[in-house]
């Protein structure tokens, strides 16, 4: 039997798709230099202020390019007015960013500034999306999901238990071969040929184009 202590946790890899469906002020999620962060506390802490505006037209949307990918912090730039050096805004200061002349009315004691805050940390955003056949041999039906190619398939497997509540109960094969669910499609062998079919010009859903598994029940109806 197997075990389904984890089948309640999110997923360590997260598709882009995923992550924009976190697009409003009570759900605000973002990505930035390969990680997801739910900014929902945040968007609540500084609910109606105007700094949280940058934030807000960017959720559930990659802010990569407001970092500096070898610091990790906000990228600065020189002013071409002051002729100072001032962080990066091009879509406004935000919050946590200071103003550009101090002022008395501005705190100073913020702590850790969001972008540094691990506690909005929800996971990785995946480096390549691929999608996956999955066929029901019991009952014939065939499933598409968009996973993640970092992901091992116990973790493509909760993904599919959206679609089948006893996925549990199968045992997942390719071509004939038990797959090791402590492993990644690739690491089964299932290799991804996106990049060949695209350059061949052949559409990515084409039905060629897309791996197939086949999960068989294992008669167990002590699992559910």
């Amino acid at each position: 039997m197997k075990d389904n202590s984890d089948t309640e946790k999110k997923p360590k890899y997260w598709t882009p798709a995923e992550v924009s469906m976190h697009n409003v002020e009570e759900d605000l999620w973002v990505t930035f230099l390969g990680k997801v962060y739910d900014l929902t506390p945040l968007a609540q802490q500084y609910k109606g202020d105007i700094l949280l505006r940058p934030i807000l037209t960017m959720a559930g949307k990659d802010i990569s390019h407001w970092f500096d990918a070898d610091t990790g912090k906000v990228r600065h730039h020189v002013d071409p007015v002051t002729g100072c050096i001032q962080p990066y805004t091009p879509m406004g200061r935000f919050v946590h960013i200071p103003p550009p002349i101090p002022r008395a009315d501005y705190n100073t004691n913020i702590g850790t500034p969001w972008w540094e805050n691990q506690s909005f940390y929800v996971g990785q955003l995946t480096q390549k999306t691929r999608v996956l056949r999955v066929v029901n041999i019991l009952s014939s039906q065939e499933t598409h999901i968009e996973v993640c190619s970092e992901e091992l398939l116990n973790e493509v497997e909760l993904r599919y238990l959206k679609h089948n509540s006893h996925s549990t109960s199968y045992t997942w094969k390719h071509e004939g071969k038990v797959l090791d669910m402590n492993k990644t499609l690739e690491g089964n062998g299932i290799k991804d040929e996106s990049e060949i079919f695209h350059n061949l010009s052949v559409d990515g859903t084409n039905e060629f184009a897309i791996s197939e598994v086949q999960v068989y029940y294992n008669d167990d109806l002590t699992e559910g």
